[in-house]
């Protein structure tokens, strides 16, 4: 009896373990990619991308007639955790909304222009989510989709610390 406890625990030990690795290599939890491993333009986004906030606006399908909302988007690092993986520590304000959370993103680059995809990513208590964002030069724009509500959504990325702090 002891030996088929025994085995039952390691066989759950071992699902759990396994459970753990799957979440973390979903989410991007963890750590970053070695710095030093970045391209440069990867290098120069992780760089331009810290301490910043996306301050815009963004628009509601089916309400062209009304004034674009305001929405910002605090983010304090941006890091490479993996092959197309990247993780945004981000404090996100729209509407009602004003929650911190980390959030991993495809990232794809079309030349010199990186753009985070996102289809379908649930963020517990907020909802699922997909987008479309491009940055280019202190600018970014892009669609977005809520559940069953979606617009558009764009603005400026402005340096909210100076170098060095």
């Amino acid at each position: 009896m002891a030996r088929i406890l025994r085995l039952v625990v390691t066989v759950v030990l071992m699902v759990i373990m396994f459970a753990v690795g799957w979440v973390v290599a979903k989410t991007g939890v963890g750590s970053g990619v070695d710095p030093a491993s970045l391209t440069d333009r990867e290098r120069q986004f992780a760089e331009r991308m810290s301490g910043v906030s996306l301050v815009g606006r963004f628009t509601l399908d089916g309400r062209e007639d009304r004034p674009a909302l305001p929405d910002r988007y605090d983010i304090s690092s941006v890091q490479k955790v993996g092959d197309d993986q990247w993780r945004f520590n981000t404090r996100m304000r729209y509407a009602s909304v004003d929650v911190t959370v980390p959030v991993t993103v495809t990232m794809r680059w079309v030349g010199d222009t990186p753009m985070v995809t996102i289809t379908d990513l649930t963020i517990p208590s907020l909802g699922t989510f997909t987008s479309r964002v491009i940055f280019y030069g202190n600018r970014y724009a892009g669609t977005w989709q809520h559940d069953r509500v979606g617009g558009n959504m764009f603005g400026r990325i402005e340096k909210t610390e100076k170098a060095g702090s």
